[in-house]
């Protein structure tokens, strides 16, 4: 049994209304496929002789994590019970003049943990500041690692752990392709400990670890479960001692991600299926665990916010502009502003291949869609974001960062090596998609 069809232009809610009706009255109680109820037996969906080629399951590959206020004390407790004698506490210049890091020392030398501070961690690390990381690394021959402060600390660790602990390795041996070989990491690694100070990155949890490629002008990086801290201490009291645009930038970054995330392939669309799952890439795509962290995180970003491909060009092939309360000496677009910037161009090229979840993203943030066309789901969300980052007084758009429309071929090039991020949007795009997304990207009010 089928019902009518909701029409030629539904509403939203009649859109909704519709599939409602259509799941309750085509659903069919599916034969169960286990052996014992079945006269066959199969492999699981992606291994099988039929030549399936998209993936048929997704991983949670995540740290361990604490939480609270004031849980930064205890990772001097921590590396004891770990048994470090001799750890490397990584930071930067700026962060190791305040309150997290202190407080961290502090830990370390109550519980008698020897350590080496390392705080010439750049903010948006290039190969070469990584490289940097890693000799210290290896000099110091640490059993513990310790990154306090946002993503680029977080990532610079990640990486001086790896090499140290893989010290013939060529730096570009677990590079992601196509810029470096991407060999999977079969090394083990040391603990490490991660007190981010902001938000957004997730670098606490994660296998990731991006920089810049200087040499090629291009943001890649590594990416492998082997190099996800061990332990991420969520402090919220550092959150205090981030500056105004600091705070916004991260929020950016939760927004983009969370948008990013629900709206996404599916994990069991994504090519190809590995034939091991050692080589199951980190992002796998769109699934009913992040789905429902991306709607959660998407309502605490619409709620208080007000007091990921193509944003690598943007922050790695960046002028002479430098954000405001970033205090750096060298040209920087943080992330947060480099993924948001490109954020209504992207949302409503990608619409047309789920329009009901980019509608919800927009009621989320405020929208009234209880009248919205299909349709018109890419546009809704898009002025729903332009709204949101005006009032949030976010630079307009690509041209107030320095760029112009002469640009766009060298965004473009800077964007197509990033396929382990690309290749998860929703819709497939050209050379040409991305030109015309980077053009309409450069003024967003």
């Amino acid at each position: 049994m089928t019902d009518s069809s909701p029409g030629q232009n539904p509403t939203f809610k009649e859109w909704a209304e519709w599939k409602r009706s259509w799941r309750k009255n085509n659903q069919r109680t599916p034969r169960c496929q286990c052996p014992g109820h079945s006269h066959t037996y199969s492999q699981a969906p992606g291994l099988s002789p039929s030549g399936k080629t998209t993936d048929y399951a997704f991983e949670m590959a995540v740290s361990n994590i604490r939480y609270g206020a004031g849980v930064t004390k205890e990772v001097g407790m921590d590396l004891q019970n770990m048994g470090a004698k001799n750890v490397c506490l990584m930071t930067d210049k700026n962060l190791s003049q305040l309150p997290p890091v202190k407080t961290v020392m502090d830990s370390l030398v109550k519980n008698g943990i020897n350590f080496k501070l390392y705080d010439s961690v750049r903010v948006e690390p290039t190969d070469r500041s990584f490289m940097e990381a890693v000799e210290f690394a290896k000099k110091g021959a640490f059993d513990a690692y310790v990154a306090v402060g946002g993503g680029s600390t977080m990532d610079t660790c990640k990486a001086a752990n790896l090499y140290a602990s893989s010290p013939h390795s060529d730096f570009l041996d677990y590079v992601n392709a196509p810029i470096g070989k991407g060999k999977p990491v079969t090394v083990p690694l040391r603990p490490l400990i991660a007190v981010p100070t902001t938000s957004g990155t997730g670098s606490e949890t994660t296998g990731v670890a991006i920089f810049d490629y200087e040499h090629l002008k291009v943001k890649t990086g590594i990416a492998s479960r082997a190099i996800k801290p061990t332990l991420g201490l969520i402090d919220p009291l550092h959150t205090l001692h981030m500056p105004e645009r600091v705070v916004a930038n991260s929020g950016f970054d939760v927004l983009c991600h969370a948008l990013e995330s629900y709206t996404a392939l599916p994990y069991h669309m994504r090519s190809p299926c590995p034939s091991n799952p050692i080589t199951r890439p980190a992002y796998q795509g769109s699934n009913p665990i992040s789905d429902i962290w991306a709607v959660h995180a998407l309502q605490i970003v619409a709620k208080y916010l007000k007091s990921h491909g193509m944003s690598y060009p943007i922050s790695g092939l960046v002028k002479k502009y430098k954000a405001k309360d970033y205090k750096v000496d060298h040209p920087l677009v943080p992330h947060g502003l480099s993924v948001v910037l490109t954020s209504p161009a992207v949302f409503t090229f990608t619409a047309q291949m789920s329009p009901e979840r980019h509608l919800e993203m927009a009621e989320i943030l405020g929208a009234d869609t209880r009248t919205a066309r299909i349709p018109d789901a890419g546009p809704i969300l898009a002025d729903t974001l332009r709204k949101f980052l005006f009032d949030l007084d976010v630079d307009d758009g690509l041209a107030a960062i320095g760029y112009s429309k002469a640009d766009i071929p060298a965004l473009v090039k800077g964007t197509l090596p990033q396929e382990r991020v690309t290749k998860l949007a929703p819709r497939p795009q050209s050379e040409e998609d991305l030109s015309v997304l980077f053009e309409a990207s450069m003024k967003l009010y």
